[in-house]
């Protein structure tokens, strides 16, 4: 008797297991998606802000010379600046928008900051030959110029531009102008030292 109210009890739960089930498989459908798309739009608009990097400063090293270990081809799109920026972003979690956090990158290339970790290092694990080295060895040999315009172009690269203010025509009528202040004639020079006047250290101030 206990055994047939025991499966009686266990078909009547059954739809709602399998429906939970539904719904917990549904749940991790919709937020592997969106993880998912995201990490290719921000794969897509890192490279394209090296992209941008490399045509702003000729004479950049590329550094993507480096075989994809699953494809076996050259990854060409992986790029010095496209690691760097990942490095600074993921493996640093750095705000990107600030030019001291990319002086603080580029530092830990100088090895006169933090220790760059080849474990953590972006691509390490899929291209064939760590590029860490070789990147650290082409930023040791940029010149100060070049360090200073990459920290530039992606703290600006990173920060949102603002919309220029468009001026609407407005239905009031401009107001009348102010009239005209006379000017006074100039005093002859003196002799003697001005005498401090209060506020004037406020022009020191840059």
């Amino acid at each position: 008797m206990r055994s047939s109210s025991s499966a009686r009890l266990f078909r009547s739960l059954k739809p709602l297991a399998l429906m939970g089930l539904g719904l917990f498989l549904a749940g991790l459908l919709n937020l592997y998606w969106p993880v998912s798309q995201l990490t290719l739009a921000q794969s897509a608009q890192i490279e394209q802000i090296a992209e941008q990097v490399y045509q702003q400063i000729p004479g950049l090293p590329l550094e993507n010379e480096y075989v994809n270990d699953q494809t076996g081809r050259v990854s060409a799109n992986n790029t010095l600046v496209s690691r760097l920026i990942r490095y600074h972003i993921y493996a640093k979690s750095r705000p990107p928008n600030f030019r001291l956090d990319w002086k603080l990158t580029l530092a830990d290339y100088l090895d006169v900051n933090e220790r760059i970790e080849p474990e953590t290092y972006p691509s390490g694990s899929a291209l064939r030959k760590n590029p860490m080295e070789g990147d650290i060895a082409a930023i040791q040999h940029l010149t100060l110029a070049q360090r200073t315009a990459i920290v530039d172009l992606l703290a600006a690269s990173f920060t949102p531009q603002t919309p220029p203010a468009s001026a609407s025509p407005s239905s009031e009528p401009s107001p009348a102008p102010a009239p005209a202040i006379p000017t006074p004639s100039p005093t002859p020079p003196s002799r003697f030292p001005r005498q401090p006047q209060p506020g004037d250290a406020q022009l020191l101030q840059p």
